[in-house]
């Protein structure tokens, strides 16, 4: 597996029949933390400091609850913190809101940050005719606050968190989601491209005609690969290069 010119790492996984006959991409589902937004380890601390605060782990050692939040990052926090605090919904809730004071404060304390080149490549795609979703597992407020500091408001065209589509990932509901607010004309004409497990798999599920991992945030190439990515990239810049080269951009709308 080598490294293109457009920075993915490819073959992931080969090409099923549905995929070889995918339709030209219209809508793009973009990750946020790990994939557009750098994460530094931002998530797994506010998560550390909602534990510490709230108690939500304390029936397990701190080493398995910190295993259980890195295998599921992208997922929905509330899911996460269920699990944690062993089915009980108002405690998960309770960390939950912890959760997201602690990721504001340390946004507060470090910044924000996106993965170099994200916002150049987010008007590449929409240059190319493309619409542009971003998709969290972070509450509206989190995720609105991220792309404030970002100055992305007018860059992309819609932002979604769980509570806007139903389930969180890895449930297709986000990117079904996406397709319908943006009126994609099928499933196959919408990419996904996120550094999760979680992500890819919620692509999967919702049977885009394209998903991608990129290396830039929670798990490996293996693990991407493994998780039935088509492609995996280094970073999100690789994308339409990627989606180019696949001919799954319309010829309008490569120049």
């Amino acid at each position: 597996m080598t490294i293109s010119s457009d920075s993915s790492l490819h073959p992931a996984a080969p090409p099923t029949a549905s995929r070889l006959t995918a339709a030209p991409i219209e809508l793009v589902v973009l990750d946020m933390a790990g994939t557009t937004v750098v994460d530094d380890g931002v998530v797994e601390t506010a998560f550390r400091r909602a534990a510490e605060r709230t108690g939500v782990a304390d029936r397990m050692p701190w080493d398995d609850a910190l295993a259980h939040v890195r295998a599921t990052m992208g997922q929905s926090k509330i899911d996460v913190f269920t699990h944690l605090a062993g089915g009980d919904r108002t405690a998960a809730e309770r960390a939950t809101a912890a959760f997201e004071a602690a990721y504001a404060e340390i946004v507060a304390e470090q910044g924000v940050s996106e993965i170099p080149g994200a916002a150049e490549a987010i008007q590449d795609l929409k240059d190319a005719g493309l619409t542009v979703v971003l998709t969290t597992g972070f509450a509206p407020v989190t995720r609105d606050a991220l792309i404030e500091g970002l100055g992305w408001r007018d860059l992309v065209d819609l932002a979604l968190s769980p509570i806007d589509a139903g389930r969180g990932r890895p449930a297709p509901d986000l990117v079904l989601t996406a397709a319908i607010r943006s009126q994609a004309s099928s499933m196959s004409a919408v990419a996904v491209a996120g550094d999760t497990v979680s992500d890819v798999e919620s692509g999967r599920r919702a049977g885009a005609g394209f998903v991608a991992g990129v290396l830039t945030g929670a798990h490996d190439l293996r693990t991407l690969a493994a998780a039935g990515a088509d492609a995996v990239l280094a970073d999100v810049t690789g994308l339409r290069g990627a989606l180019a080269e696949r001919g799954l951009l319309a010829l309008a709308r490569t120049a």
